[in-house]
């Protein structure tokens, strides 16, 4: 399995960061960890320290998005596979050991030398209402749609499946170390870059969206299966109803 571990990062302009942590480590049940990077720009929100899934990225500007890490025993090795399949080298964080790449639909992603992490991040709330951060959903444009899919699933190695009834998804079934499940959702927009948003699963999803809206998120739209979201910085999401652990 090339792809050992993942982590989720939210990437916010610096007059956003504060807001978005202390959102985020609430929903979640984490707190900031030591900063790193050479300018501090990178803060892990942990449950477990070393072990964090969850980080959030200062950047210079530009709207609030999120993206993935792959971590990999051999990162060189890896890009050259990665780019075999499609995939587009941007740069290298030499100071960090991060090789920044874009997926052939245009989704940032980085691989990062695997450091031994194994822990999910483990759900909160009171029994009943629980819920947990624990899905990536990839949102791909028609035209690029099933190139997207196979990019993945073959980069990752991970089986690609349908998603029940819904035409619209396809998921990847995650090996039992990898915190996040990867959902692949195909947009009516036939063109576009790729982008990626956070799902959480719930326990009692109409419970979930009211405390998040206390914590200054709002509702954007309710589907029988999950609810859209915005947090107080403007990243969108989404609270569903699916089981802890789904792959």
């Amino acid at each position: 399995m090339s792809v050992r571990w993942v982590s989720v990062f939210i990437d916010v302009p610096p007059d956003l960061l504060e807001p978005t942590a202390a959102f985020w480590t609430e929903v979640t049940g984490t707190r900031p960890g030591r900063a790193v990077g050479s300018h501090d720009e990178f803060v892990p929100l942990e449950q477990q320290p070393d072990h964090a899934s969850l980080w959030l990225q200062r950047t210079e500007g530009g709207p609030v998005a999120c993206h993935v890490d792959l971590y990999v025993e051999e990162v060189a090795a890896e890009v050259r596979r990665a780019t075999e399949l499609g995939a587009r080298q941007v740069r290298v964080l030499e100071d960090q050991g991060v090789v920044v790449l874009v997926s052939p639909g245009g989704l940032p992603f980085c691989l990062v030398r695997y450091r031994g992490q194994s822990a999910r991040m483990v759900p909160v709330g009171e029994e009943g209402r629980r819920s947990v951060l624990d899905q990536v959903c990839l949102d791909i444009p028609a035209s690029t749609y099933d190139d997207e899919c196979g990019f993945w699933a073959d980069f990752t190695g991970w089986p690609l499946t349908d998603a029940h009834s819904h035409d619209e998804f396809r998921r990847l079934t995650r090996p039992p170390a990898i915190p996040y499940a990867f959902l692949l959702q195909r947009l009516d927009d036939l063109d576009g870059a790729v982008t990626a948003h956070l799902d959480l699963a719930c326990e009692d999803r109409d419970a979930e969206c009211e405390r998040h809206v206390r914590l200054g998120a709002a509702v954007v739209r309710r589907t029988d299966g999950w609810t859209v979201m915005r947090d107080p910085a403007g990243l969108t999401y989404c609270n569903t109803r699916r089981r802890q652990g789904d792959v």
